[in-house]
C-alpha cells in the first residue's frame, strides 16, 4: 500500500490558472493525498475558486495576509496531516503519473528524503518552449554551486515532512529561496535528493523569469556563496558579478529572452503525447460547490 500524500498548493492572485493546477491534482493516477490551498492574501478571484472545491480532501487556508512564498512553504509544513509532502505552484501542471513516480522512488531508495522531476517549459496556452532536466540522478554541493547539469527543480518536489522540519526556508529572502534552502541542506551534509529525469512537471514561465528577477536573484546568490561557498566561493562570486553583467547588458539592448531561452536543453518535436496528457488533465471532473 503506497503512502498518503499531502499536496501543496500555495497561491497569490493566480486566478487565470489556478482551477487548472487543481484539476492536474485531481487527475495523478494516486488518489490517496489531502490537498492544502494556501492563500498568500490575494485580491483577486483565487481564494473563490479555492472555496469552491467540494472534496473532503481539500483543505483552503487564508489569513488575508501576503506573507510571501518562504512563509507559506514554512506553514504549509506545521500544517500537513501525513509524512510526504509534495509541492507545486498555482500556474503549472503536472504530469498524472507524477506522485506515484516518486513514490516509487521513495519506497526503492530509503534513504532519499526528496524526489524531483524534470520539467516542460511551456507558454501561458501550454505550448511547449524546451525541457529540461538534471544529467544525473543526484547531485551533491559542488554541483550545486556551479549549478552543473541544471538542477533541483523545486516546484516538482516530494519530500519527507521529517527533512522540511529540519530544514526551514529562509523567510527573510524575496527569491531563490529554494536555492539556499539546498546549499544549507548539502552543506551540511543533509541533502539526499533522487531527480527523476522525465519532464512529468508543466512549467509556465515565459514572461515569469524577468531581467530584474534574475538580478535580484544574482545577488542573493553571491551572499549565498559567500557563506556555504568553501573554497570556492571567490570564483563563485566572480562568475556570479558576470553574469550580471552580461543579464544587464542584454537587457539593456532588449535581448534578455534569448538569455532567458538558454536555460532549456531542447526543443520537443513531437508534442503529441504532451498534448494527449494535457487532454486528459481537463477531462477530470473536480468537483465544485456553485
Amino acid at each position: 500500500m503506497k503512502p498518503y500524500v499531502t499536496v501543496a498548493i500555495p497561491f497569490y492572485n493566480a486566478e487565470k490558472y489556478l482551477a487548472d493546477a487543481i484539476r492536474s491534482v485531481f487527475a495523478q493516477t494516486h488518489q490517496d493525498w489531502e490537498l492544502i490551498l494556501m492563500d498568500d492574501g490575494s485580491t483577486d478571484n483565487s481564494l473563490s475558486i479555492a472555496n469552491s472545491i467540494d472534496d473532503s480532501r481539500v483543505r483552503v487556508y487564508s489569513d488575508g495576509k501576503n506573507k510571501k512564498l518562504a512563509t507559506r512553504l514554512n506553514e504549509i509544513t506545521k500544517l500537513a496531516k501525513y509524512d510526504l509532502i509534495a509541492r507545486m505552484d498555482a500556474d503549472d501542471l503536472i504530469h498524472p503519473e507524477r506522485i506515484e513516480r516518486q513514490l516509487e522512488v521513495l519506497a526503492a531508495k530509503p534513504e532519499i528524503d526528496l524526489v524531483s522531476t524534470g520539467l516542460y517549459s511551456v507558454t501561458d496556452d501550454l505550448k511547449i518552449l524546451g525541457e529540461r532536466w538534471h544529467i544525473h540522478t543526484s547531485l551533491n554541493h559542488k554541483d550545486l554551486l556551479f549549478k552543473n547539469g541544471c538542477g533541483i527543480v523545486h516546484a516538482s518536489l516530494i519530500g519527507k515532512k521529517d527533512w522540511f522540519v529540519r530544514n526551514r526556508y529562509d523567510e527573510s529572502l524575496k527569491l531563490a529561496q529554494d536555492y539556499s534552502l539546498w546549499l544549507k541542506a548539502s552543506f551540511k551534509e543533509d541533502l539526499n535528493v533522487y531527480i527523476i529525469q522525465e519532464p512529468l512537471y508543466y512549467y509556465r514561465e515565459a514572461g515569469s523569469v524577468t531581467a530584474k528577477k534574475a538580478l535580484l536573484a544574482y545577488r542573493y546568490e553571491r551572499k549565498m556563496y559567500w557563506r556555504y561557498g568553501k573554497n570556492w566561493k571567490l570564483v563563485l562570486i566572480i562568475k556570479s558579478i558576470l553574469k550580471t553583467m552580461i543579464v544587464s547588458a542584454m537587457n539593456f539592448i532588449g535581448k534578455y529572452d534569448a538569455v532567458f531561452s538558454k536555460r532549456n536543453k531542447r526543443i520537443v518535436n513531437n508534442t503529441s503525447e504532451f498534448n494527449e496528457t494535457i487532454n486528459l488533465i481537463n477531462r477530470t471532473v473536480v468537483p465544485v460547490n456553485i
